[in-house]
């Protein structure tokens, strides 16, 4: 790798990970309880198993639905979580790396995005969970084609970042695909399931 691309690399990733602290500390503001963590922690891990079980299937994982889901019902700190975590434990099956915060990010930012448009009404209808299914797919791979170009382009530039963005397009849409199947195979059922867990015990209630 050259010299110039391991520079990019390096700030890319601190930049990252600074990125991570202000969605964990909104979290951690709200102060929350023991038994809040409990049903974030199960979804993703069951987000993490998704994505191992569907291994042998290049791109299509039921990962993003999940944190999608959980985010709508729990709000968007918690979607935050729940993608971070969902990203680091899977990547105990997948391999850690620099590309580990990468996809922490992005899953987190997925989770973030669901949890306040959920807030906002934006997504009661099977449309409008439809197309940002289909802008989670696209929003996943722009944020990791930042981390390929700063990795392994030398010299990353806008027409750089592009190309691989156009590159991308397919891999993108076959994971826009997995994601809007399983919301709609999942959505209904989890969701409701996951509002009475909410009302049950009383957690992150607004």
């Amino acid at each position: 790798m050259a010299t110039g691309a391991k520079n990019y690399a390096l700030i890319s990733f601190v930049m990252v990970i600074l990125a991570l602290v202000p969605f964990l500390m909104l979290y951690e503001m709200k102060k929350p309880k023991a038994r809040e963590w409990i049903p974030l922690a199960v979804m993703a891990a069951i987000a993490a198993v998704g994505r191992a079980a569907f291994a042998f299937v290049p791109h299509f994982k039921p990962t993003s639905a999940i944190i999608i889901i959980t985010a709508m019902v729990f709000g968007p700190e918690a979607g935050f979580l729940t993608g971070a975590i969902a990203a680091l434990a899977s990547n105990l099956f997948f391999g850690q790396g620099p590309w580990t915060p990468w996809q922490m990010f992005a899953w987190g930012l997925i989770g973030f995005l669901a949890g306040v448009l959920s807030k906002a009404g934006c997504l009661k209808k099977k449309w409008q969970m439809v197309v940002f299914g289909i802008a989670s797919g696209y929003i996943y791979g722009w944020i990791l084609n930042i981390w390929n170009g700063a990795g392994f382009v030398y010299g990353l530039s806008w027409e750089s970042y592009l190309s691989l963005c156009f590159t991308s397009l397919i891999p993108d849409g076959i994971h826009s695909a997995a994601t809007v199947i399983f919301l709609l195979l999942l959505s209904d059922s989890w969701g409701a399931k996951l509002r009475r867990v909410k009302q049950k015990f009383g957690i992150l209630a607004s």
